[in-house]
């Protein structure tokens, strides 16, 4: 019976305006047997608040919080990122209950670093924050969607602490880090702007297009850097051209 790997699985909390739902969400990671909780630019990061909320059980979690001030940094390290919203859209394809994802995990979790990614309270995830996900998961509800930070956390952390897999599942590899994959998109874009493929005025639109494609793909390392030497080549014989 497989399951999910907990030391590859992070809780990554975007803008979060309370302390007391840092807190809560830290104590709901510890009880999951989840260890490492990272915050994004939080409006308030008052520890007292928040280990009032985490208990002092996660008092070690809570002191190994991992502050940031952009989501790009925080998750360089991730091979795998998992959005939650619960909002649907152009831009929020693959979406998943925490129940299929819990299982999907269970393979990628082997060899890849996981975020869990959730928005800020009032808003959740924007589309800026959805351009760094491989797949998106909904929470069910009745008739009202809005749940609690905490509470979302809760759900897609026990979801993945219990999920097991009685049958054999499919191999997964080590897929590329954010990291890998921003700067191979940045290579794209410059390099595809310069042959016209994007538009100068505005190489975004396309480009969000490229990343939903890349992001069904479980793109490796060494995919990467053929994607890189793809891009070098090219510029080499538009060089040697406008010579």
């Amino acid at each position: 019976m497989s399951r999910i790997n907990l030391e590859h699985i992070a809780v990554v909390l975007v803008e979060p305006h309370y302390p007391e739902n840092i807190g809560a969400a830290v104590r709901a990671a510890k009880n999951m047997g989840i260890s490492r909780v990272l915050v994004v630019k939080p409006y308030q990061c008052d520890l007292t608040r928040i280990l009032k909320t985490a208990t002092h059980h996660a008092e070690e979690l809570v002191l190994g919080i991992e502050v940031h001030d952009r989501l790009e940094q925080a998750l360089e390290p991730f091979q795998y990122v998992v959005g939650t919203s619960a909002r649907h859209g152009s831009h929020r394809q693959s979406v998943r209950n925490p129940r299929q994802l819990a299982l999907e995990l269970i393979p990628v979790s082997r060899k890849n670093r996981v975020a869990l990614l959730f928005g800020p309270e009032a808003s959740g995830l924007a589309n800026e924050h959805i351009r760094y996900c491989d797949v998106l998961v909904t929470i069910p509800t009745s008739e009202f969607s809005s749940i609690n930070l905490a509470q979302a956390v809760m759900i897609m952390v026990y979801e993945i602490f219990t999920a097991t897999a009685e049958k054999k599942e499919h191999f997964v590899p080590r897929l590329a880090t954010r990291s890998e994959l921003e700067a191979m998109y940045a290579h794209l874009k410059e390099t595809l702007t310069k042959i016209n493929f994007l538009s100068p005025e505005n190489p975004d639109y396309r480009m969000e297009s490229l990343r939903r494609f890349f992001s069904r793909m479980q793109v490796r390392g060494r995919d990467v850097q053929l994607i890189r030497g793809v891009c070098r080549q090219i510029e080499w014989y538009t060089s040697r051209r406008r010579s």
